[in-house]
């Protein structure tokens, strides 16, 4: 069995920031349209009137304080209300292949590596942008990387099992390296109509090179020390969308169609579920929670990892600890704590330990416990 590091990482940022002001203006428009289009209904009681929203009830609810979206321009359209992204012929790159190619060249130059170095490709994200062929054998193309890629779903966790994956190729000797790539566009299965959640998601893409520890020479690597998965059923999270949605035509369009959550359900069942998880996994592996130095956590909303980083460590963590990065990026579904580790890890010195946990829709979460070497 061989030992496994991170050699590298990769992080593209969209072009367009947008305030929760920004957003708050399109929403409120939107709002008050609404109302005065059905103020006969609201008078006779025969419907509710839709609330406004505000940039202090973003940043209190998620800590969130702005985003980085694809497009800007239809999502702050009040008529539109959701990004312009023009399809593309079969012969250009797709838009997520494009944003992995990016993210993904930062990461290999990172680790000192080149496409004929990878033997694997896996492009773990929330929503893929067709059925197939598979994004990642078409980022394996670009990338002129040999060998073999795949496409892989698990939410929020998506980056977590792609690293566990990707390890297990490493350590069995499957593969000598492992290109994993995160391209989340959140924006465009984002309802922003929806009071409660059109302020959540950002979008972005990470990437990952995992690699046999004899053969990494990248100034930081960090050993992988072990992985552990969990999975949950549950509809507090879920997005109907889907091939089988032409067959019933009633369907189409409909708000479950985008994400959809039960917001205080999932708070109140993944946290201990994650904080439980974590704590596990440490025993596990014979490490205190004292002595991790570093918790990437999933960036979804700031109360949930305060919340969390207290069950693991029993006292609050400070912002070295537990690095948050939401108030920037928002939430970017699987590629979130990748970015935390992205920006907030060169600083630790050999054999500081620290843990990425990534958690969301299934329920799903996954952690991975490293040693910067």
């Amino acid at each position: 069995m061989h030992k496994v590091v991170i050699s590298g990482t990769g992080l593209f940022t969209p072009p367009h920031a947008v305030s929760n002001e920004a957003l708050v203006e399109v929403f409120n428009a939107f709002v008050r349209k609404h109302n005065a289009e059905h103020q006969a209904q609201i008078e006779a009681g025969a419907m509710q009137p839709l609330a406004e929203s505000s940039a202090e009830f973003i940043e209190k609810a998620s800590g969130i304080k702005q985003r980085f979206l694809m497009d800007k321009s239809g999502v702050l359209d009040p008529e539109r209300m959701k990004p312009y992204l023009p399809e593309r012929a079969n012969e250009e790159l797709s838009l997520q292949a494009e944003m992995a190619v990016a993210a993904a060249r930062q990461a290999l130059e990172a680790a000192g590596k080149r496409g004929a170095d990878i033997d694997m490709v896996i492009v773990a994200c929330s929503n893929m942008q067709r059925a197939y062929p598979a994004m990642a054998v078409e980022v394996q193309q670009a990338l002129d990387i040999q060998g073999f890629a795949f496409d892989m779903n698990v939410a929020c966790s998506s980056a977590t099992f792609g690293i566990q994956t990707a390890y297990n190729a490493i350590a069995s000797g499957q593969a000598r390296a492992v290109l994993m790539v995160n391209p989340e566009i959140c924006s465009a299965h984002l309802n922003f109509r929806d009071r409660d959640s059109h302020f959540i998601f950002g979008d972005a893409c990470t990437a990952v090179v995992l690699e046999r520890a004899e053969q990494a020479a990248s100034a930081h690597r960090y050993e992988v020390l072990g992985c552990k998965l969990a999975t949950v059923f549950s509809n507090n999270i879920r997005n109907n969308f889907g091939f089988l949605n032409r067959c019933d035509e009633t369907g189409i369009g409909q708000p479950d169609k985008l994400f959809i959550q039960q917001g205080r359900k999932v708070f109140k069942e993944v946290c201990p579920m994650v904080g439980e998880h974590i704590v596990s996994h440490l025993d596990s592996l014979g490490i205190a929670a004292g002595d991790v130095r570093r918790f990437w956590l999933h960036q979804a909303n700031l109360a949930m990892n305060q919340l969390i980083a207290r069950r693991v460590l029993g006292r609050e963590a400070d912002a070295v600890e537990a690095p948050v990065i939401l108030d920037r990026y928002a939430n970017t579904s699987s590629a979130g704590s990748i970015i935390a580790f992205h920006l907030h890890s060169h600083d630790l010195r050999s054999g500081d330990v620290g843990v990425i946990s990534s958690f969301g829709a299934g329920y799903s979460v996954g952690s991975v416990a490293l040693k910067k070497l």
